[in-house]
């Protein structure tokens, strides 16, 4: 069963570029972990400091390992969780419904 999350992040004004660009090395690291079927990240129209992260993983304990890769903590943790360059982060987890 595959485990999907959806994260948003509102950057801080002025932040919204910066934040972009560690969203790219971000996405480009976790696409590679194995257990991660899916890391797209999307910038909302209309409204550039607001990102949207479609995350699926095999399960729970892939996501948990993605949240403990050098990379997260290097771009997510020690940046820009660190420097505050986020007004608001949060996600929300699903799992698929199974048909009756």
């Amino acid at each position: 069963m595959t485990y999907t999350v959806i994260a948003t992040w509102v950057a801080k004004d002025g932040e919204e570029d910066t934040v972009a660009g560690i969203l790219r090395v971000n996405a480009e690291a976790t696409q590679a972990e194995p257990g991660c079927r899916e890391f797209t990240v999307w910038r909302e129209t209309g409204q550039p400091r607001t990102f949207v992260l479609y995350e699926v993983y095999d399960d729970e304990a892939a996501f948990q390992a993605h949240r403990e890769s050098e990379h997260f903590k290097r771009y997510v943790l020690d940046d820009v969780v660190a420097n505050e360059r986020l007004e608001q982060r949060f996600a929300k987890f699903y799992e698929p419904l199974d048909p009756d």
